[in-house]
């Protein structure tokens, strides 16, 4: 954070050993450095002179630096104070040190579902699914009352809430697998239910209601005679939702009661159209001091059911072809009383801390889960489609661009779902890591979305006409209204990321924010403090400096002698590949010492943030990569597999770093990306040694998605298979591979053979045929609309075109002729 010039000055306080007792009180007296029974020279009261000089030459520049940081800074907000000490930290701050442990992440997070989650997904999950034809509800924008019913009744609505008040009491885990499976089906079904299961406010509720109102909503929302939903954004709020622009309230009195008064425009608000309860972020305001101490102004949840006094609900967004309930909230000077604030009272001004908090579930487990459905269903739906479909004679699986598509949304979709995995199990550890949920919200939907642009470029015609036999186009029509909530990925990526992980996650940045944030009054202890952070800090950067250099070219020799069939050696897969993050975290964590260069003027480098966010990603999930290897070992490919992704997320965090290093900012950017380069890259390109895998490796991971396969299973677990007897797309793709596999091999035997087939094999082969004609059919309709179905309806092209021939005197051709 210091200029060139700042630095100079600090210079001037010699060596290391004398700056720290610049930390010192001034009224500490002798050196510590001094012997506890000095000589006659040690005592000659001109060396004390010299020594108390030195000292408070020391001090006053330590005083000088601090006053000058503390005035580059921009000051922090309430609402950002209070974010730095939301939620917690954990493995996110590990990779900021630049030392995370791949042992510790295996012995400390274990996602499991109980006995009973099993049989609700099993049972409860799928039984919902046979109730939902994702196609009519997209036509009718709207799921049938006996759907609806079915939620309601077995508290899918619910599943968070603990079984004490009536809920279900499911574990993050099980949540995450029940919406993954909703989105292998429908879409829209994963987004209702998400809500209330994450921001509901069912889970506020039960963290910070007041009794009575657990007590009246909590047994109401479990059993869904209550839908909730919680209203934040507001038309100037976009992405930064608490800003709570527009929804005001002030403190009043009547008639002997507390209360506020509120007035507020919500929109984008999921499930408020059919919702009975509203959690409501509102700006609270109290002029006239009547909170009396107990609580405070600023950002408060109030509880609105439909029907409160001037409460408006029920208008409708659409968006873009999604069926999901989705609208506005609005009020003008609605009396809202004391006992409708969540929590009461004495919860006023602690929304944020509360939304914060409950924020890491929907941002990092429901969103990601749509994504984790969405891979499930290309790999296992258009993995079979591939070698369905025949171009040539030849299944489409064999042709290269395929193979290349199919490896990559197989890669992204074990990566999706490894990350989900490891953060699951830390929100069931009961932590709340604000970092990493948005690092799962950005990358995951991302990664959700190219998994689904690969599963449409290989389904290509059946892909884009919609009809039940469509299973993917709801899915690529969703996940960019996945990718804007909560965050827009934009923002998310650019700025949230990275800006709060330095100043959350980095070893010794959070103390000295604080200590550049202390009164004047509290300046002694606060130069103290911001003289040892900042010492650990330059510390902490030379550490990783020569941990980057001397990493970097461990791995670089490493990654140039490793065989490229070394992979298959399951110990040698997750020993190689935890050295070459350790080394890229040692990257990171320097290239985010340096950042502090930039002052304050980090928060304005959005381009700069970015880059960090793709590297800060793509190591998270490359040790939640290997920590799925760990617990999933044993399973026939998935080395192959799990190197496919590794060599992916390496060349990802590799690309973003040296990209930093080319464009770092600032006035001293030129220093910071000459010490980058230096740390990171020692030998030039030499040490940049990861790049995407080879033909090879991506010929063999499709055909290990494309062909009955264990990572097939692996990837099928989650998916709904629709009843024996029933027509269901999907389901029917999974049956009809190994029959088409089966029918080729014996097809390829007789050319080779030159012989005739056999009776069975005959039927074997028209079998084949006859399912791959079915399976490649599109949905045709006799009409698309409504008025279209009208007797009588001529559409108003034919009609111009009847008008233009009732003039002519020949109609056809051969009258013509």
């Amino acid at each position: 954070m210091l200029s060139s010039r700042a630095a100079a000055k600090a210079s001037l306080s010699g060596t290391s050993s004398l700056r720290s007792l610049s930390v010192l009180p001034s009224n500490h007296g002798i050196s510590p450095l001094a012997p506890s029974s000095c000589n006659n020279h040690g005592n000659h009261p001109i060396h004390h002179q010299q020594r108390r000089t030195l000292l408070g030459l020391v001090h006053a520049i330590d005083k000088r630096v601090y006053r000058w940081a503390r005035g580059v800074l921009p000051p922090i907000s309430k609402t950002e104070n209070i974010a730095l000490g939301c939620g917690t930290i954990g493995f996110d701050r590990d990779i900021f040190s630049g030392s995370p442990s791949l042992q510790h992440l295996i012995d400390t997070y274990t996602p499991r579902l109980s006995p009973d989650e099993q049989s609700f997904l099993d049972h409860q999950v799928t039984h919902l699914c046979t109730l939902l034809n994702d196609h009519d509800v997209v036509t009718d924008k709207d799921f049938t009352k006996e759907a609806w019913d079915y939620m309601r009744d077995e508290k899918f609505f619910g599943m968070k809430i603990p079984k004490e008040w009536g809920g279900l009491g499911f574990s993050t885990h099980a949540v995450s697998c029940v919406l993954a499976k909703l989105a292998t089906q429908c879409f829209d079904a994963n987004a209702t239910v998400a809500v209330p299961n994450s921001l509901g406010p069912g889970e506020l509720l039960a963290r910070y209601g007041t009794s009575e109102q657990k007590e009246y909503f909590l047994p109401r929302l479990a059993d869904g005679t209550l839908i909730p939903c919680f209203g934040l954004t507001g038309p100037h709020s976009g992405s930064d939702a608490t800003s709570l622009i527009g929804s005001d309230c002030v403190v009043e009195q009547r008639n002997g009661e507390l209360g506020v008064v509120a007035s507020f425009k919500k929109r984008y608000i999921t499930l408020a159209p059919v919702a009975g309860v509203v959690g409501l972020g509102l700006n609270l305001k109290d002029p006239e001091g009547l909170l009396n101490g107990v609580g405070e102004e600023g950002f408060t949840v109030a509880l609105l059911e439909r029907g409160h006094d001037g409460l408006e609900m029920g208008k409708r967004h659409i968006p873009l072809s999604a069926a999901f309930m989705n609208g506005t909230v609005e009020g003008e000077d609605v009396w809202i009383p004391m006992t409708s604030i969540l929590g009461g009272q004495e919860r006023c001004g602690f929304g944020w801390n509360m939304f914060v908090e409950c924020l890491a579930e929907g941002r990092g487990v429901s969103l990601p889960a749509g994504s984790i459905g969405a891979a499930r269903t290309v790999v296992a739906g258009v993995g079979a489609y591939s070698r369905v479909r025949k171009q040539f004679r030849v299944p489409i699986a064999e042709f290269g661009g395929i193979q290349e598509a199919m490896a990559k949304s197989g890669s992204d979709g074990l990566i999706t779902i490894a990350g989900g995995d490891v953060m699951n199990a830390i929100v069931d550890n009961h932590e709340a890591p604000m970092v990493i949920s948005s690092v799962m919200k950005q990358n995951c939907t991302e990664r959700g979305r190219r998994i689904v642009e690969c599963g449409m470029d290989i389904a290509a015609g059946s892909a884009i006409c919609r009809g039940d036999k469509n299973y993917m186009g709801n899915a690529y029509m969703s996940l960019p209204i996945a990718i804007t909530v909560e965050g827009a990925n934009i923002m998310t990526r650019s700025f949230q990321i990275i800006g709060q992980g330095l100043t959350r996650c980095h070893p010794h940045m959070s103390d000295l924010l604080k200590a550049l944030q202390l009164p004047p009054s509290e300046e002694k202890e606060a130069v103290q403090t911001f003289v040892r952070q900042f010492h650990k800090i330059v510390g902490h950067g030379i550490t990783n400096f020569f941990g980057s250099v001397t990493k970097g070219i461990g791995a670089t020799f490493a990654n140039k002698t490793r065989s490229k069939k070394a992979y298959k050696d399951g110990d040698n897969l997750l020993a190689f590949h935890e050295k070459q993050l350790l080394r890229l975290s040692n990257n990171f964590a320097l290239t985010a010492d340096l950042c502090f260069t930039l002052g304050g003027r980090l928060k304005f480098e959005e381009l700069l943030m970015g880059r960090l966010a793709d590297a800060l990603g793509a190591i998270y999930l490359g040790y939640a990569t290997l920590h799925h290897y760990h617990r999933r070992r044993g399973i026939e490919g998935l080395e192959a597999l799990t190197e496919h992704a590794m060599l992916r997320l390496e060349r990802e965090a590799q690309d973003a770093l040296y990209s930093a290093s080319e464009n770092f900012p600032g006035p001293l950017g030129p220093v910071a990306s000459t010490v980058m380069k230096m740390g990171c890259f020692p030998m030039g390109g030499l040490t940049r040694p990861y790049a995407d895998p080879g033909d090879d490796l991506t010929k063999e991971v499709s055909r290990l998605l494309t062909t009955p396969s264990e990572i097939r299973d692996m990837f099928e677990e989650g998916i709904y298979s629709a009843p024996d007897g029933t027509t269901h797309q999907m389901t029917d793709l999974i049956k009809a591979l190994p029959i088409c596999m089966e029918a080729d091999a014996v097809a390829s035997a007789l050319r080779r053979e030159k012989r005739e087939p056999t009776a069975d094999e005959t039927n074997l082969i028209a079998k084949a045929d006859a399912l791959r004609d079915a399976l490649i059919q599109v949905d045709v309709f006799e009409h698309a609309t409504a008025a279209e179905a009208q007797p009588g309806y001529v559409r108003p092209a034919l009609v111009g075109t009847e008008e233009r021939f009732a003039s002519m005197d020949q109609t056809v051709f051969r009258e013509a002729a």
